[in-house]
Protein backbone atom coordinates (compact mmCIF):
# COMPACT_ATOMS: atom_id res chain seq x y z
CA UNK A 1 0.00 0.00 0.00
CA UNK A 2 2.91 2.38 0.62
CA UNK A 3 3.97 2.01 -2.99
CA UNK A 4 0.55 2.97 -4.25
CA UNK A 5 -0.04 5.98 -2.01
CA UNK A 6 3.39 7.55 -2.21
CA UNK A 7 3.82 10.93 -0.62
CA UNK A 8 4.47 13.80 -2.99
CA UNK A 9 6.22 17.09 -2.27
CA UNK A 10 3.94 19.17 -4.50
CA UNK A 11 1.94 21.97 -2.93
CA UNK A 12 -1.83 22.09 -3.57
CA UNK A 13 -2.41 23.34 -7.11
CA UNK A 14 1.23 22.84 -8.13
CA UNK A 15 1.89 20.89 -11.30
CA UNK A 16 4.32 18.02 -11.57
CA UNK A 17 7.25 18.14 -13.97
CA UNK A 18 5.30 16.22 -16.61
CA UNK A 19 2.33 18.52 -16.14
CA UNK A 20 4.52 21.60 -16.59
CA UNK A 21 6.08 20.17 -19.74
CA UNK A 22 2.66 19.38 -21.19
CA UNK A 23 1.34 22.85 -20.25
CA UNK A 24 4.26 24.70 -21.79
CA UNK A 25 4.13 22.53 -24.91
CA UNK A 26 0.41 23.27 -25.32
CA UNK A 27 1.03 26.99 -24.83
CA UNK A 28 3.89 26.97 -27.34
CA UNK A 29 1.71 25.14 -29.87
CA UNK A 30 -1.11 27.65 -29.37
CA UNK A 31 1.33 30.55 -29.71
CA UNK A 32 2.73 29.14 -32.95
CA UNK A 33 -0.79 28.63 -34.29
CA UNK A 34 -1.78 32.26 -33.72
CA UNK A 35 1.63 33.75 -34.52
CA UNK A 36 2.16 32.02 -37.86
CA UNK A 37 -0.26 34.25 -39.88
CA UNK A 38 1.38 37.34 -38.41
CA UNK A 39 4.85 36.12 -39.36
CA UNK A 40 3.61 35.24 -42.84
CA UNK A 41 2.25 38.79 -43.22
CA UNK A 42 5.53 40.33 -42.06
CA UNK A 43 7.69 38.17 -44.34
CA UNK A 44 5.36 38.74 -47.30
CA UNK A 45 5.69 42.50 -46.81
CA UNK A 46 9.44 42.13 -47.39
CA UNK A 47 9.18 40.06 -50.56
CA UNK A 48 9.07 41.18 -54.16
CA UNK A 49 5.90 40.75 -56.18
CA UNK A 50 7.72 38.34 -58.51
CA UNK A 51 8.61 36.01 -55.64
CA UNK A 52 5.07 36.13 -54.26
CA UNK A 53 3.66 35.10 -57.64
CA UNK A 54 6.30 32.51 -58.53
CA UNK A 55 6.81 31.04 -55.03
CA UNK A 56 3.49 31.46 -53.19
CA UNK A 57 4.32 28.85 -50.52
CA UNK A 58 7.77 30.19 -49.58
CA UNK A 59 7.94 31.76 -46.13
CA UNK A 60 11.20 33.73 -46.11
CA UNK A 61 11.94 36.39 -48.75
CA UNK A 62 14.87 35.87 -51.13
CA UNK A 63 15.71 39.57 -50.90
CA UNK A 64 14.61 41.69 -47.95
CA UNK A 65 12.85 44.59 -49.65
CA UNK A 66 12.50 47.19 -46.88
CA UNK A 67 11.69 49.70 -49.60
CA UNK A 68 8.13 48.33 -49.68
CA UNK A 69 7.40 50.27 -46.48
CA UNK A 70 8.79 53.46 -47.99
CA UNK A 71 6.79 52.97 -51.18
CA UNK A 72 3.56 52.71 -49.20
CA UNK A 73 4.06 56.28 -47.96
CA UNK A 74 5.45 57.65 -51.24
CA UNK A 75 2.89 56.31 -53.73
CA UNK A 76 -0.17 56.09 -51.47
CA UNK A 77 -1.86 58.43 -48.97
CA UNK A 78 -1.03 56.04 -46.14
CA UNK A 79 0.05 58.92 -43.92
CA UNK A 80 -3.36 60.54 -44.36
CA UNK A 81 -5.11 57.27 -43.52
CA UNK A 82 -2.95 56.89 -40.41
CA UNK A 83 -3.62 60.43 -39.21
CA UNK A 84 -7.38 60.12 -39.79
CA UNK A 85 -7.49 56.86 -37.85
CA UNK A 86 -5.37 58.24 -35.01
CA UNK A 87 -7.38 61.36 -34.26
CA UNK A 88 -10.72 59.64 -34.89
CA UNK A 89 -9.81 56.82 -32.50
CA UNK A 90 -8.51 59.16 -29.78
CA UNK A 91 -11.61 61.39 -29.91
CA UNK A 92 -14.08 58.51 -29.85
CA UNK A 93 -12.21 56.59 -27.13
CA UNK A 94 -11.94 59.61 -24.83
CA UNK A 95 -15.56 60.64 -25.41
CA UNK A 96 -17.03 57.16 -25.11
CA UNK A 97 -15.08 56.16 -21.99
CA UNK A 98 -15.69 59.44 -20.15
CA UNK A 99 -19.42 59.64 -20.82
CA UNK A 100 -19.87 55.91 -20.21
CA UNK A 101 -18.19 56.38 -16.83
CA UNK A 102 -20.41 59.39 -16.08
CA UNK A 103 -23.60 57.49 -16.95
CA UNK A 104 -22.43 54.39 -15.07
CA UNK A 105 -21.80 56.55 -12.00
CA UNK A 106 -25.41 57.69 -12.11
CA UNK A 107 -26.73 54.15 -12.36
CA UNK A 108 -24.46 52.95 -9.54
CA UNK A 109 -24.82 55.81 -7.04
CA UNK A 110 -28.06 57.72 -7.65
CA UNK A 111 -31.32 56.78 -5.94
CA UNK A 112 -34.07 57.40 -8.46
CA UNK A 113 -37.40 55.82 -9.21
CA UNK A 114 -37.23 53.68 -12.39
CA UNK A 115 -33.43 53.47 -12.38
CA UNK A 116 -33.45 49.71 -12.81
CA UNK A 117 -35.89 49.94 -15.70
CA UNK A 118 -33.75 52.55 -17.47
CA UNK A 119 -30.65 50.43 -16.97
CA UNK A 120 -32.49 47.45 -18.48
CA UNK A 121 -33.34 49.59 -21.52
CA UNK A 122 -29.66 50.52 -21.89
CA UNK A 123 -28.65 46.86 -21.74
CA UNK A 124 -31.38 45.90 -24.21
CA UNK A 125 -29.68 48.05 -26.87
CA UNK A 126 -26.84 45.51 -26.84
CA UNK A 127 -29.26 42.90 -28.16
CA UNK A 128 -30.03 44.92 -31.30
CA UNK A 129 -27.73 44.03 -34.19
CA UNK A 130 -26.21 47.11 -35.87
CA UNK A 131 -27.87 46.14 -39.16
CA UNK A 132 -31.25 47.02 -37.63
CA UNK A 133 -30.35 50.65 -36.90
CA UNK A 134 -27.97 51.18 -39.81
CA UNK A 135 -30.50 52.45 -42.36
CA UNK A 136 -32.51 54.71 -40.00
CA UNK A 137 -29.31 56.30 -38.71
CA UNK A 138 -28.03 56.91 -42.22
CA UNK A 139 -31.31 58.54 -43.27
CA UNK A 140 -31.21 60.77 -40.20
CA UNK A 141 -27.61 61.87 -40.65
CA UNK A 142 -28.12 62.36 -44.38
CA UNK A 143 -31.15 64.57 -43.64
CA UNK A 144 -29.13 66.90 -41.41
CA UNK A 145 -26.14 66.97 -43.80
CA UNK A 146 -23.63 64.99 -41.76
CA UNK A 147 -22.78 62.39 -44.43
CA UNK A 148 -19.19 62.49 -45.74
CA UNK A 149 -17.90 63.76 -42.40
CA UNK A 150 -16.83 62.28 -39.08
CA UNK A 151 -19.80 63.76 -37.21
CA UNK A 152 -21.94 60.58 -37.47
CA UNK A 153 -18.99 58.58 -36.14
CA UNK A 154 -18.07 60.85 -33.21
CA UNK A 155 -21.14 62.77 -31.95
CA UNK A 156 -23.22 59.64 -31.05
CA UNK A 157 -20.33 58.54 -28.83
CA UNK A 158 -21.32 61.30 -26.39
CA UNK A 159 -24.14 58.99 -25.29
CA UNK A 160 -21.63 56.35 -24.19
CA UNK A 161 -21.55 52.63 -24.92
CA UNK A 162 -24.00 50.17 -23.36
CA UNK A 163 -21.31 47.56 -22.75
CA UNK A 164 -18.89 50.04 -21.18
CA UNK A 165 -21.68 51.47 -19.02
CA UNK A 166 -22.42 47.97 -17.75
CA UNK A 167 -18.71 47.23 -17.18
CA UNK A 168 -18.03 50.44 -15.25
CA UNK A 169 -21.28 50.24 -13.27
CA UNK A 170 -20.21 46.83 -11.96
CA UNK A 171 -16.95 48.34 -10.78
CA UNK A 172 -18.57 51.40 -9.16
CA UNK A 173 -21.03 49.24 -7.23
CA UNK A 174 -18.07 47.51 -5.62
CA UNK A 175 -16.69 50.78 -4.21
CA UNK A 176 -17.77 51.53 -0.61
CA UNK A 177 -20.49 54.16 -0.35
CA UNK A 178 -18.87 55.47 2.82
CA UNK A 179 -16.57 57.43 0.49
CA UNK A 180 -19.58 59.27 -0.93
CA UNK A 181 -20.91 59.99 2.55
CA UNK A 182 -17.56 61.39 3.66
CA UNK A 183 -17.48 63.79 0.72
CA UNK A 184 -21.10 64.81 1.37
CA UNK A 185 -20.31 65.57 5.03
CA UNK A 186 -17.46 67.83 3.88
CA UNK A 187 -19.89 69.74 1.67
CA UNK A 188 -19.08 68.12 -1.68
CA UNK A 189 -21.67 67.20 -4.28
CA UNK A 190 -21.99 64.49 -6.88
CA UNK A 191 -19.51 66.14 -9.24
CA UNK A 192 -16.92 66.24 -6.46
CA UNK A 193 -17.56 62.57 -5.70
CA UNK A 194 -17.20 61.63 -9.35
CA UNK A 195 -14.09 63.66 -10.22
CA UNK A 196 -12.24 63.47 -6.90
CA UNK A 197 -13.13 59.96 -5.69
CA UNK A 198 -14.62 57.73 -8.38
CA UNK A 199 -12.39 58.58 -11.37
CA UNK A 200 -9.03 58.13 -9.55
CA UNK A 201 -10.17 54.79 -8.10
CA UNK A 202 -11.55 53.49 -11.40
CA UNK A 203 -8.35 53.73 -13.43
CA UNK A 204 -8.02 49.93 -14.04
CA UNK A 205 -11.65 49.62 -15.15
CA UNK A 206 -11.44 52.70 -17.38
CA UNK A 207 -8.17 51.43 -18.86
CA UNK A 208 -9.95 48.20 -19.78
CA UNK A 209 -12.82 50.15 -21.33
CA UNK A 210 -10.38 52.36 -23.25
CA UNK A 211 -8.48 49.38 -24.66
CA UNK A 212 -11.67 47.64 -25.79
CA UNK A 213 -12.97 50.82 -27.41
CA UNK A 214 -9.60 51.52 -29.03
CA UNK A 215 -9.50 48.09 -30.64
CA UNK A 216 -13.03 48.52 -31.99
CA UNK A 217 -12.55 52.04 -33.36
CA UNK A 218 -9.11 51.38 -34.84
CA UNK A 219 -10.45 48.43 -36.84
CA UNK A 220 -13.88 49.91 -37.59
CA UNK A 221 -14.78 49.48 -41.25
CA UNK A 222 -18.59 49.54 -41.45
CA UNK A 223 -19.03 53.05 -40.03
CA UNK A 224 -16.51 54.81 -42.32
CA UNK A 225 -17.69 52.73 -45.27
CA UNK A 226 -21.25 54.01 -44.83
CA UNK A 227 -20.65 57.68 -44.06
CA UNK A 228 -17.35 58.62 -45.77
CA UNK A 229 -17.09 59.20 -49.51
CA UNK A 230 -13.99 61.40 -49.85
CA UNK A 231 -10.68 59.56 -50.01
CA UNK A 232 -8.91 62.21 -47.93
CA UNK A 233 -11.20 61.28 -45.02
CA UNK A 234 -10.59 57.53 -45.18
CA UNK A 235 -9.21 55.81 -42.07
CA UNK A 236 -6.80 52.87 -42.29
CA UNK A 237 -9.51 50.23 -42.41
CA UNK A 238 -11.25 51.79 -45.39
CA UNK A 239 -7.99 52.81 -47.04
CA UNK A 240 -6.68 49.23 -46.92
CA UNK A 241 -9.98 47.92 -48.25
CA UNK A 242 -9.61 50.19 -51.29
CA UNK A 243 -5.84 49.77 -51.53
CA UNK A 244 -5.95 47.69 -54.73
CA UNK A 245 -8.43 49.92 -56.58
CA UNK A 246 -5.68 51.69 -58.56
CA UNK A 247 -3.96 48.46 -59.66
CA UNK A 248 -4.77 45.93 -62.32
CA UNK A 249 -3.07 43.26 -60.19
CA UNK A 250 -2.97 43.29 -56.42
CA UNK A 251 0.44 44.47 -55.07
CA UNK A 252 0.52 41.98 -52.22
CA UNK A 253 3.89 43.15 -50.89
CA UNK A 254 2.61 46.73 -50.46
CA UNK A 255 -0.71 45.60 -49.03
CA UNK A 256 1.05 43.44 -46.45
CA UNK A 257 3.46 46.27 -45.57
CA UNK A 258 0.53 48.63 -44.99
CA UNK A 259 -1.25 45.95 -42.96
CA UNK A 260 1.79 45.43 -40.73
CA UNK A 261 1.98 49.13 -39.95
CA UNK A 262 -1.76 49.21 -39.27
CA UNK A 263 -1.48 46.32 -36.79
CA UNK A 264 1.49 47.67 -34.81
CA UNK A 265 -0.30 50.40 -32.74
CA UNK A 266 -3.00 48.09 -31.27
CA UNK A 267 -0.39 45.43 -30.46
CA UNK A 268 1.90 47.93 -28.76
CA UNK A 269 -0.99 49.40 -26.77
CA UNK A 270 -2.19 46.01 -25.61
CA UNK A 271 1.25 44.80 -24.51
CA UNK A 272 1.94 48.04 -22.65
CA UNK A 273 -1.45 48.08 -20.91
CA UNK A 274 -2.19 44.37 -20.54
CA UNK A 275 -1.66 44.51 -16.76
CA UNK A 276 -4.38 47.14 -16.38
CA UNK A 277 -6.59 45.33 -18.88
CA UNK A 278 -6.50 42.03 -16.97
CA UNK A 279 -6.83 43.79 -13.62
CA UNK A 280 -9.83 45.80 -14.80
CA UNK A 281 -11.60 42.75 -16.23
CA UNK A 282 -11.08 40.77 -13.01
CA UNK A 283 -12.22 43.61 -10.73
CA UNK A 284 -15.24 44.58 -12.86
CA UNK A 285 -16.33 40.97 -13.22
CA UNK A 286 -16.15 40.07 -9.54
CA UNK A 287 -17.60 43.15 -7.90
CA UNK A 288 -21.15 44.43 -7.86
Amino acid sequence: MKGIFRKTNYAPGELSTAGKVFTYAALALGLAFFLFPVLWMVFTSLKSLEQIVSEPLSLLPNNWNWSNYVEVFQNHPFGTYLWNTTWYTIVTVCGTVFFSAFIAFGFARFRARGKTFLFAIVLSTMMLPPQVTMIPQYLLFNKIGWVDSYLPLTVPMLAGSAFLIFLLRQFYMGLPKELDEAVTIDGGGYFTIFFRIILPLSFPAMATAAILEFMFRWNDLIGPLIYLNTQDLYPLSLGLANFTAAYAATPWQLLMAASVMAVIPPLVLFFLAQKYFIQGVVISGTKG
